[in-house]
């Protein structure tokens, strides 16, 4: 497995970010593997899948999980606010790095990635190869 590091500074939009490093690196196949930080700003959509959240403030990156692939990715986050409140769900554009955010991307070199329409889902899924 090939691994990248990079870090992100204030005003930067997480999700954009990621997936501009995945495309310029050309990764066919990633996994997050690791990211600490802060944001000023997130945007969440929700398990139900209709309900997308914006929390502004100061935030703590406690988690950040996905794959990703040149083009696509599917990213989850959690993170807490002053009083350790959690919140978490699916990452969307337009969270906004506040203090820092330093990421760990994995590559799996072996591996590709794609999405297809699921008939059951209705929705893109991973298809490995």
């Amino acid at each position: 497995m090939k691994t990248y590091a990079f870090r992100l500074h204030r005003g930067q939009d997480l999700r954009k970010e990621i997936d501009s490093f995945v495309k310029e690196k050309n990764i066919s196949a990633g996994i997050i593997l690791t990211c600490v930080g802060n944001l000023e700003k997130a945007i969440i959509r929700m398990a139900n899948e209709k309900t997308i959240k914006t929390y502004e403030g100061t935030f703590e990156i406690v988690s950040l999980v996905g794959t990703v692939e040149s083009g696509n990715s599917h990213i989850h986050i959690s993170i807490s606010d002053a009083e350790g409140n959690t919140f978490g769900g699916h990452l969307k554009m337009g969270t906004i790095v506040g203090i820092t955010a330093e990421i760990v991307i994995g590559e799996l070199e072996v591996t590709t990635f794609k999405r297809e329409h699921d008939k059951d889902t209705g929705f893109e899924e991973l298809v490995v190869n």
